[in-house]
Order: structure tokens, then sequence, then C-alpha cells
């Protein structure tokens, strides 16, 4: 299982590192858009639909990402303007995934409330799926470096957490949702991003880095929004009966497995980057 695992992890960290520094924006651009149909699928199993039904889920997402990169491809760097086409789209795309993971999903886990099914679903899973597909496009116009150093804050993030969390875990964060998480162990998450974020600082936009306060401030929302990312996919999982979104990466379980964090952390970069900029 270990062997497994460990070459299901290099053949997908080579498979991203060649996208991501090698392909042309619209080759990223597709490359993102397989991921986010294979989530789709995914999304249709937490829900439990049948296998045509997941098919076609996975088939609105690319009917529906492929729609915004042609209407709008200044907004996803596939034609000029980017600058200008971007900020405006971020306010209709990101921002209601931004709400969605500030100010449902708290209450979401609390209350640990069912996915619905039928239209309310799919159009859950589109809320959280293509603003995370857009993030991924959108975020490499600040170079593949930038990107990679931005999904590092997550993967610090779990990593930070489960040593943490292994070594000085006592307190369960959410028993009835992920019992292996600890209070402690989400410490150890914040601690680990605030030294990255502020070692990462002086390469960053003065804007962000002028306030040391605000911007630690946001370093650890960005961490808990990562944990609550992390958290609503367990809770999704478990009221599905599932261990993993599928099995479509040997040892690793299903794309949603590996994107969790991401699709709560990406969208509120992006979208806060993409404000900014106007």
């Amino acid at each position: 299982m270990l062997r497994t695992r460990v070459l299901t992890a290099l053949c997908l960290l080579a498979a991203f590192l060649a996208a991501l520094f090698l392909l042309p924006p619209a080759g990223w651009a597709l490359f993102a858009l397989l991921v986010a149909a294979v989530a789709g699928w995914e999304w249709g199993g937490l829900m439990r639909c049948g296998g045509t039904a997941r098919l076609l889920l996975g088939a609105g997402v690319v009917l529906l990402c492929g729609a915004l990169m042609f209407a709008a491809p200044a907004a996803f760097g596939l034609a000029p303007g980017f600058p200008q086409a971007a900020p405006a789209l971020a306010r209709w795309l990101h921002l209601p995934s931004i709400a969605f993971w500030l100010l449902v999903v708290p209450f979401w886990l609390r209350a640990r409330w069912a996915l619905p099914s039928g239209l309310p679903g799919v159009l859950l899973g589109l809320l959280l799926i293509v603003p995370t597909w857009a993030a991924f496009v959108q975020l490499r116009q600040i170079g593949g470096g930038g990107l990679l150093a931005l999904m590092a804050v997550v993967w610090l993030a779990d990593i930070a957490a489960y040593f943490a969390g292994r070594r000085f875990g006592r307190h369960k964060l959410a028993p009835a949702i992920s019992p292996g998480k600890t209070w402690e162990g989400a410490l150890g998450a914040v601690c680990a991003v605030l030294v990255y974020g502020f070692v990462l600082s002086p390469r960053l936009p003065d804007a962000l880095t002028a306030n040391a306060l605000l911007f630690a401030f946001g370093l650890v929302l960005l961490t808990a929004v990562s944990i609550v990312g992390d958290l609503f996919e367990s809770l999704l999982k478990r009221q599905a009966g599932l261990k993993d979104s599928s099995n479509v990466l040997p040892g690793h379980g299903g794309v949603l497995d590996r994107i969790d964090s991401l699709t709560s952390t990406l969208p509120l970069l992006c979208g806060g980057w993409l404000l900014l900029l106007s």
C-alpha cells in the first residue's frame, strides 16, 4: 500500500509540475479543466447519483467552464487584457464562493446538514468546483512558482497539523466528522503558516504586508479556511458512506480528496488578489 501511494504521488507531482511550468495558458486551462471534470464526477458520488448522472455532472462542469473561457478569454489569461477583465469576473464568480466558505460552511459543519439531492446539490457542487478551477487558471498569471507557493500554504498546513496532532493532540476538533483532527494540530498548522508567510513576505506586494497584524490575521484566516474545506469534504464522505471520493488515484483516493482544502482556499486567495488588482 505504501509503495502504491508513493508511486502515485510521484506520478502526480511530475504531471502537475510539467503542466504548471511547461504548458501554455490554454494548455494549463485544459489541464485544470480535466481535474475539475473528475471532481464533478466525484461530486455526483457524494450525492449518491448513478453512473449516468455522475458522467453528466462531470460533463456539465466541462461545459460551464468552457463557456466561461469562451465568453471571457481575457479574464483567464487566454487573451490580452487580464488585469482589466479578471477583477470583474471575480465579483460574481469568487465572491459567492468566499461567502459560502466563510458564512455558510461553519454553520453547516456545526449542524452537520446533509448534502441536498437534485438541483440544489448540483448547484452546490458547481459553486465549489468552478471557482476552484477558475482560481487555478487565473492564479497562474503570477507565474508557476507563485501558484506553487500559494498551494504550499495548504500543504504545509496539512502536514503541520498532522505532526502536531500526533505529537501533542489531546482535544478533538470535530470528533463526529473527522476523529483524527485536534485543536493542537490546528494550532500547529497556524504556527507553520505564520512562519512560512513571514519568511515569504519580502517577495510579496507591499499592499499585503504593510500592516503586519493584518497580514498575520489573513494567514490565520487562510489556515482556518483550509481546515474547514478538509472537514467539509470529510463530512460529506461520512454522510455518503464513502472512505474516499473515488479510487482514480491509487493509494490516494480521488481528486476531491487531494483538493478538498484548495476548494476553500484558492477562491479566497484569487478573489482577494483580483480585487486588489482593481
